[in-house]
């Protein structure tokens, strides 16, 4: 291998675009990893919503089916990125306005970019439709629907010719099925004559789900679209307690249009679909009966699930990003080349796959950080393990160095699980939740290896296997208190250090941290240790 070969390849490392957002669709085409059957499993028309951390792609995936869904005719797809709607987005964070006010702002953007999208189709089909007015009478319908204002109260007309005395109060009723929105409203009226009329009152938005339901059917009717894709990035970033109104306008408008694809990509414990009532009502989605959630990425991606699948996956992602950048040599003609030519053997990739975690954006950063670390060589297994802990340090670890909770509780749970137990995963109750459990897995410092299994010790009880993250252990490496496992396996009288989980996870039950524990650690007082 030449040196011009192996610096062209450290180069491309170090250049790799890290995020879907800002990569034109050529090279969101271009470097798409599809880890089977990833794709086959998203482009169905079912309605659908893809989990998936922070950086595994979810983006990627949407984006790339935004690209496919161009080519068979008739068909169209929306992208929506719910950061980037409204012109004010922070209201839906202000907990100081009413939750009605929020929901329905939020609501009406969403509407609104739907309507934009959908008023340049109608633009576009103008020339070639058999009838244009029925293209602009449906725009009117749902531009009317979306942003149908009522106005509420009483109001007294005074007719003299100077005075300037009237009065009058609000009344309001409240739209059923949908949520409300009451901001204060004054509204003046003069003539120059001897009338004048003063309103006082408060301002709705009145949405009628079924109007816009019609609205939009006839809209997409008369476009001549065979069927809409309407894909969903983001959801996590919407405030938790204003999702379920937002899924409550899908359901009532988009789902019983059976031309419409919904696509909605989520963060698992970050979203919130439904807002429960009582007999068995509900706002918002029901996963399973109006929505299907049944693709997680990390089922894909993640090493210790498949090793082979996961290794084949990153391999096939860095060999792509290499073509497509400008210092690609025709040499290296495929993944395996790749390999062969970056890395000394084998077996530094695995550990390169291993340290990813199965996060696809990691893998991207951390090739930048190892060609760095081994610029002019072949990348070894140690340069992976010290990229690995720069990475954590300089990225992870920097996310939560200023949360004294979050630092004392990760540092207790590295000091048992590793230092003490010599393994590298928890139990955790799959029926409990913890916030700061939350952020350690939104930091990626925590990974979940396995949900709901069993424990020996206590029938029916469930847990979610939590493994730490790469970088917080790679210190111990080649040290005496090395991680040797993932769990602690107990057969008879003997325990087991097993890397890989067997498949009766009932077994496992040495490792169980309780969210009591979690309290003790972080207020600084009980025994330090896992049970």
């Amino acid at each position: 291998m030449s040196g011009t070969i192996l610096s062209g390849i450290h180069k491309a490392f170090m250049g790799f675009d890290k995020r879907a957002e800002r990569a034109s669709d050529d090279i969101l085409e271009a470097t798409f990893v599809d880890s089977g059957p990833l794709f086959d499993l998203i482009s169905t028309t079912n309605n659908q919503i893809m989990y998936g951390r922070r950086g595994t792609g979810k983006t990627h995936v949407l984006k790339y089916l935004q690209g496919r869904i161009r080519e068979p005719s008739g068909e169209v797809p929306i992208y929506i990125d719910l950061r980037n709607i409204g012109s004010n987005g922070s209201i839906y964070g202000d907990d100081s306005k009413p939750l009605s006010e929020r929901a329905n702002r939020l609501i009406v953007d969403v509407l609104s970019t739907v309507s934009v999208e959908l008023l340049q189709l109608a633009v576009n089909a103008l020339d070639s439709a058999p009838d244009p007015n029925q293209i602009t009478l449906r725009v009117d319908d749902l531009d009317a629907a979306i942003s149908s204002v009522q106005i509420a109260g009483e109001v007294e007309f005074t007719e003299e010719d100077s005075a300037k005395v009237a009065s009058g109060k609000s009344v309001g009723v409240k739209v059923a099925d949908s949520p409300s929105l009451e901001g204060g409203y004054n509204s003046q009226a003069e003539s120059t004559g001897s009338r004048r009329s003063v309103r006082t009152g408060k301002e709705r938005i009145h949405l009628n789900f079924g109007s816009i339901a019609t609205a939009l059917a006839g809209l997409i009717s008369v476009l001549g679209v065979k069927r809409l894709w309407l894909l969903i990035d983001e959801w996590s970033e919407i405030p938790v307690d204003l999702q379920p109104y937002l899924a409550d306008l899908l359901r009532r408008t988009v789902l019983p249009i059976r031309e419409i694809t919904l696509k909605i990509a989520a963060i698992d414990h970050r979203s919130n679909f439904a807002l429960l009532k009582g007999r068995g009502e509900y706002i918002g989605l029901e996963l399973g009966a109006d929505i299907t959630a049944d693709l997680n990425l990390d089922d894909f991606l993640v090493f210790e699930n498949s090793q082979e699948k996961a290794t084949e996956f990153f391999k096939t992602l860095l060999f792509k990003h290499y073509q497509a950048s400008e210092h690609s040599a025709v040499e290296v003609d495929s993944s395996d080349r790749l390999i062969q030519n970056a890395f000394t053997q084998l077996p530094a990739f695995d550990e390169f796959a291993k340290a990813v975690e199965g996060v696809p954006r990691d893998a991207l950063n951390l090739a930048t950080k190892v060609a760095t670390k081994a610029f002019g060589q072949q990348i070894s297994a140690a340069h992976v393990r010290g990229a690995a802990r720069d990475w954590y340090q300089q990225d992870k670890h920097a996310v939560i160095r200023n949360n004294v909770s979050l630092d004392s509780l990760l540092n207790n749970i590295i000091g048992e699980v590793i230092a003490n137990r010599r393994a590298r995963a928890f139990l955790f109750p799959s029926n409990a939740r913890h916030e700061l459990i939350d952020q350690l897995f939104d930091a990626r410092i925590l990974h979940v290896r396995k949900r709901n299994v069993s424990s020996n010790d206590e029938p029916g009880a469930r847990y979610d296997v939590y493994k730490i993250d790469y970088g917080c252990y790679v210190d111990l490496i080649n040290t005496n208190k090395a991680p040797t496992s993932l769990f602690d396996v107990e057969e008879g009288d003997t325990v087991e250090h097993v890397e890989v989980p067997r498949d009766d996870y009932r077994s496992i039950r040495r490792a169980i941290l309780r969210p009591e524990m979690i309290e003790k650690w972080t207020a600084g007082i009980g025994k330090r240790a896992i049970s």
